[in-house]
């Protein structure tokens, strides 16, 4: 625990730069979906259905008006490359109306899911991977709806010293209503810990993330080994029935600094202080 106690105290802005060239990668180049593959529920690995993810004016949008009715087609859009400690940044925002046939708790609602297993691995009916989610909920003008929550499929953790098992806990955030733009980070370092930031404010910290729990269907029992430590994993962005659109994700490699605690440091501190905007 050493590790969270040098970075407890660290503070993120919402308008970072780059710390030191060639550590950031534009997970989303703002023209077309490569290096990234789609995993819907009931399809194949790599079958867009419905045309669901796609390039729209420079934005990577989630859409459903090729859908006769949502029917429970959750969808992943996954990164292709695991990652196990990095500052992922994102802008993001809900739109429109929910598709036809979208579960209640559903609207504007979204996520990034993070240390998640291999798409390969998932079954064809599988709803959600075996991840963490940092649940992206968007205000509906009525209600109080925090933003950067934590959704656990298939996994657990840790949160002021005991494990934490139940499947969904709400951050601290406000809420953020209609459509505006929301910036949004998950620092993750590796199976250590893990912090939600909405707009500049930590809102939500773990740590100790391990594959466990239930909340996650037609799975493979060998890919969920309970108990398991969960060091690193890929990305995926959510289709769970309301459209939404990001028109940032990068990401901020950490890992070479892991066995380097006050580089590390270093780092976070120059992340944290810098003004210039990351994205494209």
């Amino acid at each position: 625990m050493r590790l969270v106690s040098l970075l407890i105290t660290f503070w993120f802005t919402t308008t970072l730069s780059l710390a030191q060239s060639g550590k950031w990668t534009e997970l989303f180049n703002g023209k077309d979906l490569k290096n990234w593959a789609v995993k819907i529920t009931g399809h194949p690995l790599n079958d867009n259905f419905g045309n669901t993810f796609r390039v729209e004016n420079g934005n990577m949008v989630v859409r459903y008006d090729q859908y006769n009715a949502f029917d429970e087609q959750y969808g992943h859009i996954f990164y292709n490359k695991p990652f196990s400690a990095y500052l992922l940044v994102m802008e993001y925002r809900f739109v429109g109306e929910q598709a036809k046939g979208g579960p209640g708790w559903a609207t504007r609602n979204s996520g990034a899911m993070l240390h998640g297993q291999d798409p390969k691995t998932m079954g064809l009916k599988q709803d959600f991977p075996i991840s963490l989610e940092m649940q992206l909920l968007g205000g509906d003008g009525q209600h109080e709806r925090h933003t950067g929550n934590l959704c656990t499929p298939g996994t657990n953790v840790v949160r002021d010293g005991k494990l934490f098992t139940p499947h969904c806990i709400d951050s601290n955030s406000k809420t953020y209503a209609g459509d505006q733009w929301v910036h949004a980070e998950a620092l993750v370092l590796g199976d250590s810990l893990i912090r939600h930031i909405v707009e500049g404010d930590t809102v939500m910290v773990y740590s100790k993330p391990q594959i466990g729990g239930g909340n996650v269907i037609h799975h493979d029992p060998a890919v969920k080994k309970d108990g398991q430590p969960l060091s690193e994993g890929y990305i995926s962005l959510q289709s769970e029935s309301h459209p939404v659109e990001f028109r940032t994700v990068s990401l901020y490699d950490l890992s070479s600094y892991m066995r380097k605690p006050k580089e590390l440091n270093a780092v976070l501190k120059q992340l944290q202080t810098r003004k210039d905007h990351v994205g494209r």
